[in-house]
């Protein structure tokens, strides 16, 4: 068991708070000293009380997710003898209701390109299952009740 910590601040300032006006920009800290800018997004509180460049809880999220699957993937990749040199992922997450009526991370998508190099090459098959076993090991995957979808495999 592990304990993985992030650090959410945000301060008010002198903007008045109690008539729903006020910025919902901060800053998240990470324990290896990375800093990110922070917002709600855009879709729930718009501009300019939130920042369309900062991340938002629900980006983070579709980014853990696609982090997650590719280290996983990358880890078994590296394992069955295989030369990944490249790994891109233009995930999407889909928000709706829930079947508890909750607005939630109903489907997100994974949509992964791969280029290859090496004399082994994986076939079609061996990325689905290394796409497969990733899903399966995914911390994030497996924390998350919405569809997760690889496109393609």
């Amino acid at each position: 068991m592990t304990a993985h910590t992030a650090t959410v601040s945000w301060k008010r300032g002198d903007q008045p708070f109690t008539d729903r006006k006020y910025s919902r920009a901060h800053e998240i800290s990470f324990d290896g000293g990375t800093v990110v800018p922070g917002s709600s997004s855009p879709d729930v509180v718009r501009v300019p009380l939130s920042r369309v460049d900062a991340v938002d809880p629900e980006e983070m999220l579709v980014a853990s997710l696609s982090m997650c699957h590719m280290l996983f993937f990358l880890d078994f990749a590296s394992r069955a003898g295989f030369t990944v040199d490249t790994y891109v992922d233009a995930a999407i997450g889909v928000m709706g209701k829930d079947d508890r009526g909750r607005v939630a991370m109903t489907k997100a998508t994974l949509r992964p390109q791969i280029a290859w190099s090496g004399e082994k090459r994986p076939s079609p098959a061996e990325i689905a299952e290394l796409h497969s076993k990733s899903h399966h090991e995914c911390f994030i995957a497996n924390s998350l009740r919405g569809e997760v979808i690889v496109d393609g495999y």
